[in-house]
């Protein structure tokens, strides 16, 4: 994995806490709370907000001010994704991991510790990781059509509050039994400049960005967030029963030897279909197909551990650690 990463000297001292008021984070906000505290014993100036207009308009002046250290989303992946496409290019966004699933977190190893996560903030590694862009929304981890996308489709509708694991078990049974599995057709263009294309017919598709999904599933295991590129995969045919051989090899790591499965990398990627498919970005539901996605190089700027850049990145662009 290649990519940029800087150890602040002489580090901005501003951190707005950003609360997600609809993600849970009422039952979460002992550990908000607490991670303020601890800033605050660090000297930082610390300000709790859950008006996402607020987090936008602040964190945009800090940071044209040079005082901005940080916007922590407080929540899930949704969160983070919120306040990625709600900050400018550049806004350094760190994690306090509040969430049902917390992929993001659990790819760069935050902790739900609030000392821990004052730690990343006061001496961890700023790097600098791609995005997607699918119509008009930020993604940061993947998309997803077909029936995943359904059932995070009937999850949301059927929401009353905060969302736990066994909110999906009766939209997943529903879309087991209704969804149909329609033809999605995936067009794909490699990288810029070059004249690679291609088409793939498909069930199922997956556009990736990081390589982490629900339940540990990596469907696209090579992807890395720093190659101004996305990774496709797709499988051919729809059934119950087909998933579930899918889903055995996708487990296993073994669905790229399967004839039924297709991948790709790509820069641009659209995809649509004859019926009514939904899709969904990052677990939040997005609307139905068509859809356009392009990659946004180096559009995310993270707050991570250091250590998780010692791991990923070159050893001449470490970070120094105080």
């Amino acid at each position: 994995m290649t990519g940029k990463s800087v150890k602040a000297e002489g580090q901005p001292r501003r951190v707005l806490i950003s609360v997600n008021p609809r993600a849970g984070a009422r039952s979460g906000r002992p550990k908000v709370e607490k991670l303020a505290a601890h800033l605050r014993d660090c000297d930082f100036a610390v300000d709790v907000l859950d008006d996402i207009e607020c987090v936008a308009q602040i964190s945009e002046q800090s940071l044209r001010d040079g005082e901005l250290r940080a916007v922590v989303a407080a929540g899930g992946d949704g969160t983070a994704a919120l306040i990625a496409n709600r900050t400018k290019p550049g806004t350094p966004i760190a994690l306090l991991p509040l969430g049902t699933e917390n992929l993001l977190s659990k790819y760069f190893g935050v902790s739900t510790d609030p000392l821990l996560v004052r730690e990343t903030i006061d001496q961890g590694a700023t790097v600098r990781l791609d995005a997607g862009r699918a119509g008009e929304r930020i993604f940061l981890l993947m998309v997803g059509c077909g029936l995943d996308a359904e059932v995070v489709r009937r999850t949301h509708a059927m929401r009353t509050g905060h969302i736990h694991q066994l909110s999906y078990a009766k939209p997943l049974l529903d879309s087991i039994y209704r969804y149909q599995y329609p033809t999605i057709r995936v067009r794909y263009e490699g990288r810029n400049g070059s004249n690679e294309t291609g088409e793939i017919n498909a069930a199922w598709a997956f556009v990736v960005n990081l390589p982490r999904y629900a339940m540990g599933l990596s469907f696209a295991p090579q992807a890395v967030g720093t190659d101004g590129m996305l990774d496709v995969c797709t499988f051919r045919h729809g059934s119950l029963w087909r998933g579930l051989w899918y889903l055995g090899h996708v487990m296993a790591g073994r669905h790229p030897s399967l004839g039924d499965c297709t991948s790709a990398r790509a820069c641009r990627v659209r995809i649509e279909a004859d019926a009514d498919v939904p899709y969904q970005l990052d677990g939040d539901p997005g609307g139905f197909l068509p859809l356009d996605i392009e990659v946004l190089p180096q559009r995310l700027t993270m707050l991570v551990p250091a250590d998780w850049a010692r791991r990923h990145l070159p050893a001449q662009e470490a970070p120094r650690v105080r």
